[in-house]
Protein backbone atom coordinates (compact mmCIF):
# COMPACT_ATOMS: atom_id res chain seq x y z
CA UNK A 1 0.00 0.00 0.00
CA UNK A 2 1.56 3.37 -0.57
CA UNK A 3 2.86 4.88 2.44
CA UNK A 4 0.04 8.45 2.31
CA UNK A 5 -2.55 5.77 2.28
CA UNK A 6 -1.41 3.87 4.87
CA UNK A 7 -0.77 5.89 7.03
CA UNK A 8 -4.09 7.78 6.89
CA UNK A 9 -6.10 4.72 7.14
CA UNK A 10 -3.94 3.85 10.43
CA UNK A 11 -4.16 7.68 11.83
CA UNK A 12 -8.19 7.86 10.59
CA UNK A 13 -8.91 4.39 12.38
CA UNK A 14 -7.09 5.87 15.88
CA UNK A 15 -9.21 9.49 15.84
CA UNK A 16 -11.98 7.42 15.12
CA UNK A 17 -11.64 5.33 18.19
CA UNK A 18 -10.40 8.49 20.41
CA UNK A 19 -13.46 10.75 18.83
CA UNK A 20 -15.94 7.67 19.60
CA UNK A 21 -14.76 7.33 23.05
CA UNK A 22 -15.11 11.12 24.01
CA UNK A 23 -19.10 11.05 22.38
CA UNK A 24 -19.26 8.20 24.32
CA UNK A 25 -18.80 9.65 27.59
CA UNK A 26 -22.00 12.42 26.73
CA UNK A 27 -23.77 8.99 25.87
CA UNK A 28 -23.51 9.53 21.88
CA UNK A 29 -22.45 7.07 19.22
CA UNK A 30 -19.84 8.71 16.57
CA UNK A 31 -21.19 10.74 13.90
CA UNK A 32 -24.46 11.45 16.00
CA UNK A 33 -22.22 14.57 17.54
CA UNK A 34 -21.78 15.76 13.73
CA UNK A 35 -26.02 15.97 13.07
CA UNK A 36 -26.07 17.73 16.35
CA UNK A 37 -23.52 20.47 15.19
CA UNK A 38 -25.58 20.88 11.72
CA UNK A 39 -28.70 21.19 14.03
CA UNK A 40 -26.59 23.21 16.74
CA UNK A 41 -25.94 25.40 13.59
CA UNK A 42 -29.34 25.66 12.05
CA UNK A 43 -32.38 23.83 14.07
CA UNK A 44 -35.33 22.63 11.65
CA UNK A 45 -33.40 20.69 9.31
CA UNK A 46 -34.52 18.08 7.21
CA UNK A 47 -33.04 14.71 7.24
CA UNK A 48 -31.81 15.15 3.67
CA UNK A 49 -30.85 18.91 4.27
CA UNK A 50 -28.34 17.30 7.22
CA UNK A 51 -27.25 14.46 4.77
CA UNK A 52 -26.06 16.69 2.16
CA UNK A 53 -24.01 18.91 4.95
CA UNK A 54 -22.24 15.64 6.22
CA UNK A 55 -21.89 13.48 3.25
CA UNK A 56 -23.80 10.49 4.03
CA UNK A 57 -27.14 8.98 2.83
CA UNK A 58 -30.98 10.14 4.06
CA UNK A 59 -31.78 6.77 5.33
CA UNK A 60 -28.21 6.67 7.69
CA UNK A 61 -29.83 10.12 9.15
CA UNK A 62 -33.21 8.91 9.52
CA UNK A 63 -31.53 5.78 11.88
CA UNK A 64 -28.96 8.39 13.77
CA UNK A 65 -32.35 10.29 14.46
CA UNK A 66 -34.70 7.70 15.72
CA UNK A 67 -31.83 6.88 18.49
CA UNK A 68 -31.30 10.29 18.77
CA UNK A 69 -35.00 10.81 19.47
CA UNK A 70 -35.11 7.69 21.70
CA UNK A 71 -32.67 9.27 23.91
CA UNK A 72 -34.37 12.86 24.11
CA UNK A 73 -31.78 14.69 22.28
CA UNK A 74 -34.40 15.71 19.63
CA UNK A 75 -37.89 15.32 17.96
CA UNK A 76 -38.96 15.18 14.51
CA UNK A 77 -42.12 17.50 13.60
CA UNK A 78 -43.37 17.98 10.55
CA UNK A 79 -43.08 20.99 8.56
CA UNK A 80 -45.52 23.80 8.92
CA UNK A 81 -45.69 24.58 5.17
CA UNK A 82 -45.38 21.12 3.76
CA UNK A 83 -46.40 17.95 5.31
CA UNK A 84 -44.73 15.89 3.03
CA UNK A 85 -41.73 16.88 5.07
CA UNK A 86 -40.08 16.32 8.38
CA UNK A 87 -38.11 18.70 10.07
CA UNK A 88 -35.12 17.79 13.22
CA UNK A 89 -35.55 20.02 16.06
CA UNK A 90 -33.11 19.67 18.89
CA UNK A 91 -34.58 19.43 22.83
CA UNK A 92 -33.08 20.52 25.49
CA UNK A 93 -31.16 18.25 26.01
CA UNK A 94 -29.71 18.11 22.48
CA UNK A 95 -28.75 21.95 22.48
CA UNK A 96 -26.99 21.24 26.09
CA UNK A 97 -24.64 18.46 24.70
CA UNK A 98 -23.17 21.60 22.70
CA UNK A 99 -20.81 23.44 24.89
CA UNK A 100 -19.45 19.75 26.27
CA UNK A 101 -19.36 17.98 22.98
CA UNK A 102 -17.65 20.99 21.46
CA UNK A 103 -15.22 20.74 24.21
CA UNK A 104 -14.67 16.94 23.86
CA UNK A 105 -13.47 17.80 20.47
CA UNK A 106 -11.76 20.67 21.23
CA UNK A 107 -9.22 19.02 23.77
CA UNK A 108 -8.94 15.48 21.34
CA UNK A 109 -7.55 18.52 18.48
CA UNK A 110 -5.27 19.53 21.01
CA UNK A 111 -3.98 16.94 22.29
CA UNK A 112 -3.46 15.26 18.70
CA UNK A 113 -1.75 17.97 17.27
CA UNK A 114 0.83 19.30 20.81
CA UNK A 115 3.76 18.18 19.04
CA UNK A 116 3.25 20.17 16.06
CA UNK A 117 4.40 24.36 15.80
CA UNK A 118 1.51 26.20 14.70
CA UNK A 119 2.65 26.60 11.02
CA UNK A 120 2.98 22.70 11.16
CA UNK A 121 -0.90 22.48 11.89
CA UNK A 122 -1.55 25.44 9.50
CA UNK A 123 0.42 23.28 6.46
CA UNK A 124 -1.42 20.34 8.03
CA UNK A 125 -4.80 21.73 7.55
CA UNK A 126 -4.16 23.38 4.04
CA UNK A 127 -2.73 20.05 2.74
CA UNK A 128 -5.80 18.21 4.08
CA UNK A 129 -8.53 21.04 2.32
CA UNK A 130 -6.37 20.04 -0.89
CA UNK A 131 -6.61 16.43 -0.31
CA UNK A 132 -10.27 16.42 0.56
CA UNK A 133 -11.04 18.38 -2.14
CA UNK A 134 -9.35 16.05 -4.54
CA UNK A 135 -10.71 12.75 -3.31
CA UNK A 136 -14.14 14.59 -3.62
CA UNK A 137 -13.21 15.10 -7.53
CA UNK A 138 -12.51 11.52 -7.87
CA UNK A 139 -15.84 10.57 -6.47
CA UNK A 140 -17.63 13.10 -8.95
CA UNK A 141 -15.32 12.15 -11.91
CA UNK A 142 -16.28 9.10 -14.19
CA UNK A 143 -15.62 5.76 -13.80
CA UNK A 144 -12.30 5.15 -16.22
CA UNK A 145 -12.34 1.76 -17.54
CA UNK A 146 -9.65 1.82 -19.64
CA UNK A 147 -6.48 -0.19 -19.78
CA UNK A 148 -4.25 1.73 -17.43
CA UNK A 149 -4.53 -0.68 -14.31
CA UNK A 150 -2.93 -3.42 -17.03
CA UNK A 151 -0.76 -1.29 -19.45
Amino acid sequence: MPEFLDMHSKTSKALRAAAEAAVRRHGLHLGQDHLLAVLWRQDGRTPGEVAAELNVTTSNVVKAATRMAAAGLLIRRRDDRDNRLVRLWLTDAGRALRTPIETERRLLEEKVTADLTETEREHLLSALRKIHRSANALLDAPVDHGDSATA
